[in-house]
């Protein structure tokens, strides 16, 4: 305990002293002015393995059931061969010394194997930094990693997200700094969560940073009104929660590669990668049959409220969501592309290199049976935030904790199995036309 406490104090150190560690170049805009960020370690291999436990924790941020229903969602229908089970376990107004406190009795007991973590929001006490706050934050989280450790789960930290510059402190603050202060505090504890990772050995994911420089781009692109941290400052819609599980995702080093479609037109033949089947190919007219799906979004994009919108600000389909056509031998210069109900012109290089389906039909042949397993993910995510909140926590489970946790898994039982039946193979064509 003795030699974690000097470890700790280490880190703050490392974390506060200017010039001892090289700096992010951050663009050269007033809007960046004072934060100093460290470079966030890149993963080195993916994290998730066949038949992982994933538990992803967190404060009122988490427990707005956004980004950890969109990772959960993509983990389903992009990785289906890893049969990953996940639990979201967020809790509103906690600080990391509250999970903590309970994170034995709601999470441990569930024997987790990955585990990604997002305090700081709460813990930098909506004021500006102070030595005393990044030592209690940098203890509480050496705690919660170990504690992890401990029973062999893999561990990902992840960063505070920013808040909503140009607005008000939220209702809950009694702070009268500017929120400017806030995200540089906030920005303090991104830095001390990437000493802990690496003093750890364990993985890191950046939320702060992604965010805050895409509420410096949307802000531009799309005016002031466009709340990505929320509304109150503090709790982004759908667009945050977006770029959030885009930086979770990418820490876990997902592949990313969905599937690739390759259709020749001079042999008349066509191949698809492994998670799909191609049941006939006739003159650019190609069927296949999918057993993994695209992470399917549309909707508008310059609005904070839209997944589409958050895809737009960070590289989410290149990176996460690659559904590629590769067509090989065109006989014309330009091609017609036609999937479900959607239609697009290509010409016939850009197609040779390969185009991303994905990306370019944000309505597509997949969206109905996503929205499905979409679906019941979100229900299932609603029950475990009560089976936690009201029912562990509750009367039933001061009296009888293992009655209720026994009792509550039985009737979590059905709502897996609701998303395992509404994950079924897809069947789509495409058809490629000449122009």
């Amino acid at each position: 305990m003795k030699t974690r406490h000097v470890s700790i104090l280490l880190i703050l150190l490392s974390v506060l002293s200017a010039g001892a560690q090289p700096f992010l170049t951050l663009p050269n805009d007033p809007y960046f002015d004072r934060l100093r960020l460290l470079p966030a370690p890149q993963p080195h291999e993916p994290v998730l393995r066949t038949g992982d436990r994933l538990a992803i924790c967190g404060d009122s941020i988490t427990e707005q059931k956004l980004y950890s229903r969109i990772m959960e969602t993509y983990i389903t229908v992009a990785l289906p061969e890893l049969g990953v089970q996940v639990r979201q376990y967020g809790w509103s107004g906690e600080w990391a010394s509250g999970f903590l406190a309970r994170m034995t009795n709601d999470v441990l007991r569930f024997r987790p194997t990955v585990a990604t973590t997002c305090y700081g929001m709460n813990d930098h006490a909506y004021r500006p930094y102070e030595n005393s706050i990044g030592q209690s934050y940098a203890s509480n989280m050496t705690d919660v990693v170990m504690a992890f450790q401990n029973i062999g789960a893999r561990v990902v930290v992840g960063s505070p997200g920013c808040m909503g510059t140009g607005r008000k402190q939220p209702s809950w603050s009694k702070s009268k700094a500017p929120i400017s202060e806030d995200n540089i505090s906030l920005g303090m504890l991104r830095n001390i969560d990437i000493e802990i990772a690496e003093a750890e050995h364990t993985c890191y994911a950046d939320i702060f940073w992604p965010m805050e420089k895409a509420q410096f781009d949307a802000r531009n692109l799309f005016g002031t009104n466009y709340a990505l941290a929320g509304k109150d400052a503090v709790h982004p819609g759908w667009a945050g929660h977006t770029i959030m599980a885009y930086a979770f995702l990418k820490a876990l080093d997902v592949p990313g590669d969905i599937g690739t479609f390759t259709v020749d037109l001079g042999a008349n033949k066509a191949r698809a990668s492994e998670g799909h089947t191609v049941l006939s190919c006739d003159d650019g007219v190609v069927t296949i049959e999918s057993h993994r799906y695209p992470f399917c979004a549309d909707g508008p994009t310059d609005s904070d409220s839209s997944i589409r919108s958050g895809m737009a600000l960070v590289p989410f389909n290149h990176d996460l969501n690659r559904l590629m056509l590769v067509v090989k031998h065109p006989k014309a210069r330009n091609y017609k592309v036609s999937w479900g109900d959607a239609s697009r012109d290509y010409a016939a290089a850009d197609l040779a290199q390969g185009v991303n389906l994905a990306d370019d039909f944000p309505h597509n042949p997949f969206s109905n049976a996503f929205k499905a397993v979409d679906e019941a993910v979100a229900k299932k995510q609603a029950f475990e935030t009560d089976q936690i909140k009201q029912q562990f926590h509750g009367t039933a489970g001061k009296a009888d904790m293992e009655a209720t946790v026994n009792r509550t898994e039985a009737e979590r039982a059905p709502l897996v199995l609701a998303i395992q039946s509404a994950f079924v193979p897809v069947r789509h064509t495409i058809t490629i036309t000449p122009e």
